[in-house]
């Protein structure tokens, strides 16, 4: 049976030669490798990986408070937003309000002003009338006595002598001056 196994083995190694072709690697060299590659591998995965992940770690619980905290200051930001929104939307209300309420107390107050304007107009027409009708008597008066003053003299420049019945004159003045009024 060690002949059969042989050949086995040296069939292996021939077609494995043949299959790698040119390259035809020394299986002790290979091993060797192989047995180096897990030792590096096995001191990485024992001393520099761990320390690898803590970083990892470490960067990802601070990124992910950093996310937090943005995403509550974004939370907190919409809210402030909201609420300014609202007390906004309440002052322009208030303002339209405010605005509605002094133009309606402008138009009473513009309309009082000119009904006082309209009575003291009126009042002060009355007044001047009745002054106007009063200074009218007396300046119709005083004009009367001076006419007839006037009148006397010229007619008597007329007639070439004075005119001195004035009871006489008067009752001519008078009733020229009733013809004149009915006229």
């Amino acid at each position: 049976m060690g002949v059969p196994g042989r050949r086995r083995r040296e069939k292996f190694a021939h077609s494995y030669h043949e299959f790698m072709g040119p390259l035809k690697p020394n299986l002790m060299d290979l091993l060797v490798a192989l047995l180096c590659f897990t030792a590096v591998f096995a001191v990485m995965a024992k001393v520099l990986l761990p320390r690898i992940g803590k970083v990892l770690e470490a960067r990802d619980a601070a990124t992910e408070g950093v996310l937090a905290r943005c995403e509550d200051t974004h939370l907190e930001a919409q809210h402030v937003r909201a609420v300014y929104q609202a007390e906004l939307t309440a002052a322009r209300h208030e303002a339209a309000r405010i605005r509605q309420t002094a133009l309606e107390e402008g138009a009473a107050l513009l309309a009082s002003v000119r009904a006082e304007g309209q009575r003291a107009r009126e009042e002060l027409i009355a007044a001047s009338a009745v002054q106007l009708a009063a200074d009218r008597v007396v300046a119709e008066a005083e004009l009367r006595e001076d006419v007839l003053g006037l009148a006397t003299e010229l007619a008597g420049r007329i007639l070439g002598e004075p005119l001195t019945d004035t009871d006489r004159n008067r009752s001519v003045a008078d009733a020229f001056f009733a013809e004149a009024d009915a006229a």
